[in-house]
């Protein structure tokens, strides 16, 4: 008992960083994005040429972008580099759809 004693108290700063890293890795992130960065997004994509109006959703589980540009293929793609650049999402977790009037 003694030992064991003995080499906790010498690894005992290790240990105490492993269980803050430990506790640190079990606290949920806060990147949940505000309404304000939606609204950004939104806004930047609608400046861009033949995009025309965007609105978007985030989710933890994705990107939806609804715009009126969605129906060509080279616009589309920008939509999606500019999204995958700004959420870190993948191209499987970015849907954008054409927006209807």
């Amino acid at each position: 008992m003694k030992e064991l004693r003995d080499k906790l108290k010498a690894y005992r700063f290790p240990l105490l960083i492993l269980a803050v890293g430990v506790a640190l890795m079990l606290i949920p992130s806060a990147a949940k994005s505000s309404a304000a960065e939606v609204g950004g997004l939104g806004e930047a994509l609608s400046l861009t040429q033949g995009v025309g109006e965007a609105y978007v959703l985030i989710s933890d589980n994705g990107v939806v972008v609804v715009c009126d540009g969605a129906s060509d293929a080279a616009t589309r793609l920008e939509i999606i580099t500019a999204v995958k650049t700004y959420t870190g999402f993948g191209a499987d977790q970015i849907t954008v759809l054409k927006r209807n009037r």
